[in-house]
């Protein structure tokens, strides 16, 4: 299996990004896991400018589908004192597959404080806790998980997710890379095995340069809206401690 790490490691360095090849154990169907892709477009995008300040917002599209050789360009749209906004694409043999804009933001004197957010009251899964990883020939074999079924709502997902291999990785990259981890929730709702693809994905980073313990994040999607084959859904990604580090939205087709 090629880890997160082992694929960036090997990538070949190109003037505005650089190339490389997703392997099978990426894949989900026919196309790149939505949180490789878009953490390899983070990836690309942090070479772009030195010094950036934390990410704060990314804006990604899944346009298309992405298997094979990939190139992976950025380019600065804009840099001001406070903020920068680096677009980042990923392209193979099939065309455009996935866009994205990220936006950098260094903190800024305030008189506002203002923080009404939830805080995550389920605790990691135990060191002995049993524990699920995927086939070794899908990306959820990446990952331990451990779902918090129960306290699930009928048309939402909870569980605790970690990257396996993820020693030395950016906490940044590594935010993107496990937060479209969850199946869309609005599968929840069909009795049998119904194809969904993400169309979009908005993330907004509430706690700049995010941190956990032993690796465990608790991720959460949940659909309001789900007809005429498209699902709005809500996602949230939390720190083991309990804070909430991350927020968003995701647009999903529906083909069934």
């Amino acid at each position: 299996m090629t880890s997160l790490i082992d694929l960036l490691a090997s990538a070949q360095r190109t003037a505005t990004g650089f190339t490389t090849e997703i392997p099978a154990n990426w894949l989900q169907g026919r196309t790149a896991y939505g949180g490789l892709s878009s953490a390899l477009a983070l990836a690309a995008a942090k070479q772009v400018e030195p010094d950036l300040p934390p990410l704060r917002s990314a804006q990604v599209a899944f346009v298309g589908p992405l298997a094979g050789p990939v190139t992976v360009t950025a380019s600065k749209l804009r840099r001001g004192r406070n903020a920068a906004f680096i677009q980042a694409d990923i392209v193979s043999e099939a065309g455009l597959g996935l866009r994205t804009n990220f936006v950098f933001m260094s903190r800024l004197e305030s008189a506002i404080d203002h923080d009404a957010t939830a805080r995550a009251v389920h605790a990691p899964p135990p060191a002995d806790a049993e524990l699920y990883t995927g086939p070794k020939e899908f990306f959820t074999g990446n990952f331990n998980f451990f779902d918090l079924k129960a306290e699930a709502g009928p048309t939402e997902w909870l569980r605790w997710g970690r990257l396996i291999d993820r020693a030395g990785l950016d906490p940044e990259v590594e935010l993107m890379a496990l937060g479209d981890a969850l199946p869309p929730a609005a599968f929840k709702l069909f009795a049998k095995m119904t194809p969904l693809s993400s169309l979009t994905w908005q993330v907004n980073v509430l706690q700049p340069a995010p941190v956990t313990t032993d690796g465990w994040w608790l991720l959460e999607a949940e659909t309001d809206s789900a007809r005429d084959g498209y699902s709005s859904q809500t996602m949230r990604m939390w720190a083991a401690d309990g804070t909430l580090v991350a927020e968003g939205m995701q647009g999903v087709a529906i083909f069934g």
